[in-house]
């Protein structure tokens, strides 16, 4: 009995010790996570940064205090809330998040006002070993999805922010079959043959709002979306939460459907 307790607290001591270690998440090729999922580790991810607008997927969670340690209070953080559609244009609406720190395995938009370079996101936190990706609609039912890329991914097909026009965090159509995302950036996946013009709509934390708070449920009102094209005529304000989760324009104010 001594000796089966002896060998489970030592069991018990090499896991404690191992989620102890310092784990240091490659950004070009990625690194596997897999068996340290759940554990707390002491984290340290040397990511490439330009000046302007990146992209950021991370198997961890950083609070926004941890954030502006690392790159400092100007970072601005945003997750994508709706997709909306005209043509072969799609706007991706992006929201102002960084109260609420970075969450693991989600994609980001990330804007950094300092010089282009390495920069070290170190952090003592528990790691997420799951897939990175959002997926929306658009109003033409055309599927958008946001994916994070865990490991060094074939780019061509795909859309990215380019390192030469970042200012705008417009994702642009890849067709370079050498062209790829490292680790821990983000791409946009549209499935089909067809090409878009991707249009980035930066929005406030406090931009977007219920409909309750600018109409009664019986009202009848008139929907748009973001680029001002009608989607909706004389319904009742209640009904606008049974739309396709998107962004909204209803007499003047942004409404986030979920």
């Amino acid at each position: 009995m001594k000796k089966i307790f002896c060998m489970i607290a030592l069991a018990a001591f090499s896991l404690t010790a191992w989620s102890q270690n310092p784990l240091r998440l490659s950004t070009y090729s990625g690194t596997s996570v897999a068996r340290y999922d759940g554990q707390q580790c002491d984290v340290t991810a040397n990511r490439y940064l330009l000046t302007g607008w990146n992209t950021i997927s991370m198997p961890f969670a950083m609070t926004e205090q941890e954030l502006d340690d690392a790159l400092g209070q100007g970072v601005k953080l945003e997750r994508l809330v709706g997709v909306t559609q005209q043509g072969n244009e799609i706007v991706l609406n992006f929201q102002d998040c960084k109260a609420e720190g970075v969450k693991a395995n989600t994609p980001y938009i990330l804007y950094y006002p300092g010089e282009t370079g390495n920069k070290n996101l170190h952090v003592y936190t528990q790691i997420e070993n799951k897939e990175s990706k959002v997926t929306m609609t658009t109003n033409c039912g055309v599927k958008v999805t946001m994916g994070g890329a865990a490991t060094k991914t074939d780019g061509k097909d795909l859309y990215g922010i380019l390192a030469v026009n970042n200012s705008e965090a417009n994702f642009t159509h890849i067709d370079n079959a050498e062209a790829f995302f490292y680790a821990t950036r983000c791409y946009i996946n549209i499935p089909g043959e067809q090409q878009f013009t991707l249009i980035a709509n930066h929005l406030g934390a406090g931009e977007v709002t219920g409909i309750d708070e600018i109409a009664k449920t019986d009202d009848v009102v008139d929907v748009y979306n973001v680029l001002g094209m009608r989607v909706a005529h004389n319904i009742k304000a209640g009904d606008i939460n049974n739309l396709e989760p998107n962004i909204y324009v209803v007499k003047g104010r942004k409404i986030l459907v979920k």
